[in-house]
């Protein structure tokens, strides 16, 4: 029995392979040559794996074997490469992580890359297609000119090919592989900066959002914007069992590949995860309309400008008969969407966003005011600063409760719930966290809707319209903390004090300047 290897060394050697890249292609670019290289060696071993398993049941019959393999996950079909006139042979190998580095010398090694992975992709189309379209092996313009390309292309190869690399079943279980995917792309995430918002939510954040969400067996979970697909993961983790179904849409092609990859490697290969704009084009359609969801949840781009809102007062799907939010800030077009799919007196929906949809007038205002007057809001929680790589801006969560609209089974309840967690974190170099108890926190006091001290409210309807409808949480969680009272006589005695202490230092000190003189 092969020696099991644990989630640290796993990790280590996987950013250890990056060493290839740094310095000479930007993070937001070789993040995606590392996690398809990722992809292509854990699918190759587990391949390489069940073929030999299956090949001790049925023996000598490769027709048997390979039906079975797809039928359990995946195939890696058999290559063969010709010549120009398409009848010569010129090489034939399996579609495998293995095939490469034993041709990672080879001159067209880049080309042979791109050959495996559309060969991949077409052998298991239902859930692989397009997966591979956004990335080239074969580029100079990110890679470099031949030699140097082709130098960092066997190194990878080869950095793939250490033990702690070896991602068979028998060595490694599927959540291992998942969390390393996970952690690559947190690692990389905190390298790129800005650039990391339209693929990571911090996990911490991810698994505040999934709970506050409540997601049960049988539900079907949507993320409107879902990166990487980190939030759906996490959702997903709050159930029992596979009992529910995973939907997303992504606008950015490599992001949306990296989803789908993400979503297999987690063993979510029936996961419906689309590309689009979903503000501009929503492909989650049926019979020509939007899908309905239990769970809605998502960390929309902050405050995105040009969103469309050219084109909201003819949508066909009515998403903002409440109003349309200003050009320049998308906030709550993503909210009003979420809230349109979210199913009629039952759905929920959790969503981060920067602090000013909470309070912002004029167009924004309407639409939140509508919101609140319908009873759909449900709470409102403070987050900490610098939680994410892209900001460094305090954020909240926004709950909505379709079961508190006229019809729902808690249409009776009225208050929306303030927490105020913004002051409690795990500091961080270059990044904030939350640690698991101050999760906990927030659930049992969310939970609970009890008022705590500079801690948490439930603020009536009555409250909130005094307010003008401004969620602004310091109207409603009073954190003000009262300066201790300072007794001026007994601090000027303490001066006096000091003042003669001084005095006495300062005559010994020139007393002893006068010997060293001497």
């Amino acid at each position: 029995m092969s020696a099991k290897i644990n989630q640290k060394d796993i990790n280590n050697a996987a950013w250890a392979a990056c060493d290839t890249f740094r310095g000479v292609v930007d993070p937001a670019q070789y993040k995606d040559y590392i996690l398809v290289m990722l992809f292509l060696k854990y699918v190759s071993d587990v391949w390489q794996d069940h073929y030999q398993e299956f090949k001790k049941e049925y023996g000598d019959d490769e027709e048997r074997i390979l039906r079975k393999l797809e039928r359990e996950r995946f195939v890696l079909p058999e290559i063969t490469i010709t010549e120009n006139d398409g009848n010569t042979i010129v090489d034939k190998f399996p579609a495998t992580y293995y095939s490469l580095y034993e041709r990672r010398s080879a001159a067209n090694i880049g080309e042979l890359i791109n050959i495996v992975l559309d060969h991949i992709e077409e052998a298991n189309r239902a859930k692989l297609e397009g997966v591979f379209r956004n990335i080239n092996f074969n580029s100079e313009a990110n890679l470099g000119q031949a030699k140097d390309k082709n130098r960092r292309l066997k190194q990878l190869l080869e950095d793939f090919h250490k033990p702690q690399l070896n991602m068979s079943p028998t060595r490694v279980s599927e959540d291992v592989i998942g969390n390393t995917y996970i952690y690559l792309i947190e690692r990389f995430a905190s390298n790129s900066g800005k650039k990391a918002g339209e693929f990571f939510t911090p996990l911490k954040v991810t698994k505040l959002v999934a709970m506050l969400a409540k997601p049960k067996p049988g539900d079907k979970i949507c993320d409107p914007t879902c990166g990487a697909g980190g939030l759906l993961i996490q959702a997903a983790n709050q159930i029992k069992g596979n009992n529910f179904a995973l939907f997303g849409q992504e606008s950015n092609g490599s992001t949306w590949a990296l989803c789908r990859m993400n979503m297999f490697l987690h063993s979510f290969d029936s996961a419906r995860i689309e590309w689009g704009d979903t503000l501009n084009n929503p492909i989650l359609l049926e019979n020509d309309k939007l899908m309905k969801f239990n769970c809605v949840v998502a960390n929309p781009p902050f405050s995105l400008d040009k969103w469309g809102a050219e084109n909201a007062e003819s949508d066909v799907y009515n998403r903002f008969w409440r109003g349309v939010p200003p050009k320049g800030k998308g906030d709550w077009a993503f909210i009003t969407h979420m809230i349109e799919t979210a199913i009629e007196k039952e759905g929920r929906v959790a969503v981060v966003v920067p602090h000013g949809v909470l309070f912002r007038g004029a167009r924004e205002g309407r639409i939140r005011t509508k919101l609140i007057e319908e009873n759909l809001l449900d709470a409102v929680i403070g987050l900490p600063g610098n939680l994410f790589p892209t900001t460094n801006i305090p954020v909240a969560i926004l709950v909505f409760d379709r079961s508190r609209e006229k019809g729902g089974k808690n249409e009776k309840k009225k208050e929306v719930f303030f927490i105020e967690a913004s002051r409690e974190f795990v500091p961080g170099k270059n990044q904030n966290t939350l640690s698991d108890d101050q999760l906990k926190k927030i659930m049992d006091t969310y939970e609970k809707r009890v008022d705590v001290d500079k801690y948490a409210h439930s603020a009536t309807i009555e409250e909130i319209t005094e307010n003008d409808f401004n969620l602004n949480i310091p109207r409603y969680v009073d954190t003000f903390e009262e300066e201790e009272e300072i007794d001026i006589d007994a601090v000027q005695l303490e001066i006096e004090a000091l003042e003669k202490e001084l005095a006495a230092v300062r005559v010994k000190m020139a007393e002893k300047l006068k010997e060293i003189k001497r």
